[in-house]
C-alpha cells in the first residue's frame, strides 16, 4: 500500500457516488464495505446530536445521515460520529484549499471543482504538506522478525470423510447412525481403497462422489471436532473413533499433512516496505490535520487523530 493509497486511513469521506479518494489494494487480506445508496437512504432515521460546524460552516444532519452508510458500526451512534468526523475533516481541508486559492497560491483544479476534482485537490494538498516517508532496510527486517508468524502459509490437511446421517431426528435415529459409524471404523482399517468405496456407497455428504475427499483444508474450515480428529491422525490413517457434528457422525481419514512454509524476507520485503511507508504517511497526515483542527473552531464532533493504522502486510 503506497502513501497515495493510504489517504483513506485518515478517514476522508468518499464522494456521493461511493468512490473513496483512492481505491487501495491492501497487501493483507483486506475487504472494504460500501454498496452505494440504498432505496431508503433519504429516510434513514437521524440521531439527535449537536449541530456540527467547522469554522462556522454547518455540516447538516442530512449530509451526515447519507455519509453513515460508508461507516458501518454496531451502533448508530458510533456510525454517526464516524461519519460526522469524516465530513468535518473534509470540510476543514477544503477550507484550507479555498483560503490558499483566495491568496493566489497555485492550485491544480478549477475554481468550481466537482467532487472528483475536490478529491484530487485534497490529495495534492496533502502531498505538498507531508514529508516523504523513509523506511530503512533495518526497520523492514525488524518488522519481519517481530511478526514472522504473519509470513507463514497455513498448514494443510489432505483429508476425506464418510458422513453417516441419522435417518430421523430422534434419539434412536442418532444412536443408529453412531452404531453404523462405529462399525465402519472397525471394518475399514487404514485401507484407502476400502475407505473410498465406503464413502461412495454410504456417505451422506456430496463429497461421496469424490471418494469422500475434502481436498486440502486449513484450520478453521471444518467443524472443530472433525479438525481435531484429523490433526490427531498420522498420514495414511483412518480414525478409530467416529466424530460427531451437527450433521451426523463422521469417519475421518488423513491422506497427507502439508506443513506451512515461511515466506523468506527477500520476498516479503516489498510488502513490508509499502506498509511501513503508508503507516508513516498516515501518521504524518493525521498530525497535519490535527494541527489544523487545533486552530479551527469545530463544534459538535471531536477530531481524534492519534490512532495509528495496524494493517499487516501478510495475510
Amino acid at each position: 500500500m503506497s502513501k497515495d493509497n493510504a489517504i483513506q486511513y485518515i478517514e476522508l469521506p468518499p464522494s456521493p457516488t461511493g468512490a473513496k479518494l483512492q481505491d487501495p489494494v491492501l497487501p493483507s487480506a483486506c475487504e472494504v464495505g460500501g454498496c452505494g445508496y440504498g432505496p431508503d437512504v433519504e429516510h434513514t432515521p437521524m440521531p439527535a446530536f449537536a449541530e456540527v460546524r467547522v469554522n462556522g460552516v454547518e455540516i447538516t444532519a442530512e449530509e451526515i445521515a447519507r455519509e453513515m452508510q460508508y461507516h458501518p458500526a454496531p451502533e448508530g451512534e458510533i456510525a454517526w460520529h464516524q461519519a460526522a468526523r469524516a465530513l468535518a475533516i473534509r470540510e476543514l481541508l477544503q477550507q484550507v484549499i479555498a483560503s490558499r486559492r483566495h491568496k493566489g497560491q497555485r492550485q491544480n483544479d478549477t475554481d468550481n471543482p466537482n467532487d472528483t476534482e475536490e478529491n484530487t485537490e485534497i490529495s495534492a494538498l496533502l502531498e505538498r504538506e507531508l514529508p516523504a516517508a523513509h523506511v530503512t532496510e533495518e526497520e523492514c527486517r525488524r518488522y519481519y522478525d517481530g511478526h514472522i508468524h504473519r509470513f507463514r502459509t497455513p498448514d494443510l490437511f489432505e483429508a476425506a470423510h464418510i458422513l453417516i446421517e441419522p435417518i430421523e431426528d430422534t434419539d434412536s435415529g442418532r444412536l443408529q447412525a453412531e452404531q453404523q459409524a462405529r462399525q465402519l471404523t472397525s471394518e475399514l482399517g487404514n485401507d484407502a481403497e476400502s475407505f473410498a468405496a465406503a464413502a461412495r456407497e454410504l456417505s451422506g455428504c456430496p463429497t461421496a462422489q469424490q471418494d469422500g475427499s475434502l481436498g486440502q483444508v486449513r484450520r478453521g474450515e471444518l467443524d472443530r471436532a472433525v479438525q481435531q480428529a484429523l490433526e490427531a491422525l498420522a498420514e495414511g490413517c483412518t480414525g478409530r473413533e467416529p466424530v460427531q457434528s451437527r450433521f451426523g457422525w463422521h469417519v475421518v481419514r488423513l491422506h497427507r499433512r502439508i506443513p506451512g512454509q515461511t515466506l523468506p524476507f527477500e520476498l516479503a520485503r516489498e510488502k513490508i516496505l509499502d506498509m511501513l511507508e503508508a503507516r508513516a504517511w498516515v501518521t504524518s497526515a493525521s498530525r497535519f490535520i490535527g494541527e489544523l483542527a487545533r486552530t479551527a473552531n469545530i463544534e459538535g464532533v471531536q477530531l481524534d487523530l492519534n490512532a495509528s493504522t495496524t494493517e499487516s502486510p501478510a495475510s
